[in-house]
């Protein structure tokens, strides 16, 4: 029987009004059933996903945002690294642009399942292409509409993860590729809204410093203001699984959330 069944789209994108784009490359939890099979259920409980964040920015339509999100699981492939793998913090662990372990390093593939380079390079033109081929039109797109283009890549982590830093992490880290990304004035309110919201922690530029993805486009020169923000995941949510939305803490946090991307709108009115 010919299979029927079509195929999962790389992204969802819904266009707003405003100049703020806003990505979510890690909330995806889709893995295609001819990966998934040579997968562990490590792998199948999806760990490291950005949970819930459509949930918890549920007001970016009355901000008028344009949202690109991701459908895939990062495990599938990273959209937030370059695509020739390149480290993005030199010297310190990280998980890759097709990842074989999770964050607590346990293996994501059965034994001789890892992808070749051929699948890898394969699933780099079939998810990772298209999300970037539509952040690169779409910021376009908004710098030719309103002059100027924000782009706001909205991320979360487990407070604690011991691969990557020790003890707690703070909950608000802001990512400007150590200054480069966006215009320092507006870095600096950012990191002033971080600083002044009570019974929160923040670090600007510290142990996350932006992706691949704020990195690439952030051009402050050219009219494109990237940052990126991994929210401590601590501030909404359960971090073990099944991982709930916890609405409480969300409510809480959201008007901060809320008040970073203002921000970023005013810039625009500059």
């Amino acid at each position: 029987m010919m299979n029927t069944s079509v195929p999962t789209p790389a992204f969802i994108f819904r266009q707003g009004r405003t100049p703020l784009l806003v990505s979510m490359p890690h909330v995806g939890t889709h893995i295609p059933e001819q990966i998934s099979r040579g997968m562990t259920p490590a792998a199948h409980r999806l760990a490291d996903t950005d949970w819930h964040l459509d949930q918890l920015y549920d007001f970016l339509d009355e901000l008028g945002a344009s949202v690109l999100v991701a459908t895939h699981s990062r495990y599938v492939i990273d959209l937030n690294r370059p695509p020739d793998n390149a480290n993005l913090y030199p010297g310190q662990d990280t998980t890759g642009l097709c990842p074989v372990d999770t964050f607590d390093r346990q293996p994501l593939y059965q034994a001789g399942k890892q992808p070749s380079e051929a699948e890898i390079a394969e699933r780099r033109t079939r998810y990772w292409q298209p999300y970037h081929t539509k952040l690169s039109e779409q910021l376009q797109r908004l710098r030719t509409q309103h002059g100027v283009a924000l782009l706001w890549d909205a991320h979360s982590i487990a407070s604690e993860v011991p691969r990557f830093f020790e003890g707690r992490l703070p909950d608000f880290n802001i990512g400007t590729a150590s200054g480069s990304s966006c215009a320092a004035d507006l870095s600096n309110k950012l990191g002033a809204i971080a600083e002044t919201a009570a019974g929160y922690s923040m670090a600007l530029n510290g142990r996350f410093k932006g992706g691949h993805i704020t990195r690439h486009y952030g051009n402050p020169a050219g009219n494109t203001h990237a940052v990126q923000l991994e929210l401590s995941q601590i501030t909404y949510m359960e971090e073990s699984h099944p991982y709930r939305f916890d609405e409480r803490k969300a409510q809480a946090v959201r008007p901060t959330l809320r008040q970073f991307l203002e921000t970023m709108l005013a810039e625009a009115e500059k």
